[in-house]
């Protein structure tokens, strides 16, 4: 418990002098907190990178990373400008690359019932450059630029928060269009408010058309049925394409059959499953005092907030006549009757300003940067924080970066690498080159973490049980040895020696006795990659 405390004064004295200022911070910060801040606002240390914080000073350091606007970033830009989806529109995407291969299938469908002749199409979607593979260029490309900015951005802290938020609003690949809606979702939904007010973001998310398909309420209508019966062209176009072919995955739900997901869901009206993650997921937290009716209130809100056109990109459209337009109370504020779009509005304003949104987005943040468990006092700063600024996420971030919590010696290395961090780390560290991220997306997916396809709205968990497991580890290693050995597709290692160096941070006696039994520099590399220590961050 004294040591405890100690730690917590020295964290508290570390903090106070980082908030006086750069200059006076700079030459009394010492290699483990400069490791730390690196640790939890990049995805890894690159060689040089402590010596670099260490004489920019931690204040310094964060307030940079906090304006990524101030940051030149032409190294990952260049990495990701050949690519040539990700500056495209759902609907471009949905144009060039999905409608063809839906058109292809309807194709192949109709010449299976009259014989032979569909065998050449068949073949035709088979080969190299086919449709098929054309189709699925936009994620392929959206899964490499995740990994290349990952390894190679200065703005690591943007692109730390970028996967944070994603998996907090996460959306599935595999249900349907959404995998042509993810460019946009990212790009346009996410990555621009990561930093900004948090009931911009909420508000982004409930209206982009890859949330809106993901939790079906893009199908969601007044429960009475009678306006559910007055669906425009639009939705018959969908129901009509879906029983030709098309197939819908819902969150921890399996495949069902073409059409009749929708078709049902139509009839029945009311969809609550946007509803309750809502409350649950992206704003209350599971424990933060809604009940069944709140849901039910809710879902009946975000009625005829629906997509235009959903299978070509269509983006966010309000259809009236879909929409519940009587009296709710959610959470005991009354939304009264006539409110069209509002309803829905209003309740995104009321949970951006609730104080059990403050502490749960506080918590997860805090769970992220500083530990599985974090400090309840900080993350109730953390909320207070949030609601006096509005749900300024630069302010909130400011608190957790500067705390004595988050610099405090008992939570360096508290944090166990997800496979995502683990393979973009080994990469940083070891000062590889990336010449093919392909590889690498199947080596992240190979280790039990396929990008843009975490099947729950839950998103992939952040807590070390998730992630440690003997398999794990035993994969894990693996990799190391492909990456020491110059084996692991996709990517140049320099030859390392200082296998020690990989691992930055203090080095366990054990560890230092398996290095010292490495017979070779690249078994030593490869056993510092798999140590315990750098396991974790």
């Amino acid at each position: 418990m004294k040591h405890g405390l100690r730690t917590l004064a020295a964290g508290a004295a570390t903090a106070a002098l980082l908030l006086a200022g750069a200059d006076a911070a700079a030459p009394r910060t010492d290699p483990a907190t400069a490791l730390h801040v690196l640790n939890r606002l990049t995805f890894g240390a690159r060689p040089g990178d402590v010596d670099r914080v260490r004489q920019m000073g931690v204040t310094a350091y964060v307030d940079l990373q906090l304006h990524p606007e101030r940051v030149a970033d032409d190294a990952a830009r260049q990495r990701v400008a050949g690519f040539e989806t990700l500056t495209l529109s759902s609907r471009d995407i949905a144009e060039r690359y999905e409608l063809p291969l839906l058109a292809a299938r309807l194709a192949a469908r109709r010449t299976e019932s009259t014989g032979p002749t569909a065998a050449p199409q068949d073949q035709a979607r088979r080969r190299p450059g086919s449709t098929q593979r054309l189709a699925q260029l936009p994620m392929l490309e959206l899964a490499q630029q995740k990994l290349l900015r990952a390894v190679y951005s200065e703005r690591q802290l943007e692109e730390v928060l970028t996967d944070f938020w994603f998996n907090h609003f996460n959306v599935d690949a595999r249900k349907g269009p959404t995998r042509f809606m993810l460019t946009e979702y990212e790009r346009d939904t996410i990555r621009p408010h990561v930093l900004g007010s948090f009931r911009e973001l909420l508000g982004a998310t409930a209206k982009s058309p890859a949330m809106l398909f993901y939790l079906d309420n893009w199908m969601s209508a007044a429960p009475d049925g009678t306006q559910a019966a007055r669906m425009d062209a639009n939705a018959q176009r969908s129901r009509a394409f879906q029983r030709r072919g098309g197939a819908t995955v819902g969150p921890g739900r399996p495949r069902t059959p073409a059409g009749a997901s929708a078709a049902r869901q139509r009839r029945n009206g009311l969809n609550e499953n946007y509803g309750r993650e809502l409350l649950e997921l992206h704003t209350l937290g599971v424990d933060g005092g809604y009940t069944q009716q709140d849901v039910t209130e809710v879902a009946r809100a975000f009625t005829g907030w629906t997509i235009d056109r959903p299978r070509a990109g269509g983006g966010f459209r309000f259809v009236s006549a879909l929409h519940d337009d009587g009296e709710k109370v959610v959470l005991g504020h009354r939304i009264k009757a006539g409110g069209g779009e509002r309803d829905g509005e209003q309740v995104l304003d009321l949970l951006a300003e609730h104080p059990a949104t403050a502490r749960f987005i506080s918590m997860k943040l805090a769970r992220r940067f500083v530990s599985d468990a974090p400090p309840q006092a900080l993350v109730a700063r953390m909320a207070e924080s949030f609601t006096a600024s509005g749900g300024d996420l630069r302010t909130v971030m400011r608190v957790l970066l500067t705390s004595a919590e988050f610099l405090s010696a008992d939570h360096h290395h508290a944090k166990v690498k997800t496979p995502f961090e683990f393979v973009v780390s080994a990469l940083r560290a070891s000062g590889a080159s990336v010449t093919d991220a392909r590889p690498l997306v199947q080596t992240v997916q190979q280790l039990g973490m396929p990008l843009y396809q975490c099947q729950p709205p839950t998103g992939y968990t952040d807590t070390a049980e998730a992630w440690v497991n003997t398999g794990a580890l035993v994969n894990r290693m693996n990799v190391a040895v492909q990456l020491a050995r110059g084996e692991l597709r996709g990517v140049s290692a320099p030859e390392l020696r200082d296998a020690a160096a990989l691992i930055q941070g203090p080095v366990s006696e054990a560890t230092r006795t398996t290095l010292a039994r490495a017979q070779t520099p690249p078994q030593s590399v490869a056993l510092a990659l798999g140590s315990p220590e750098f396991q974790r961050r």
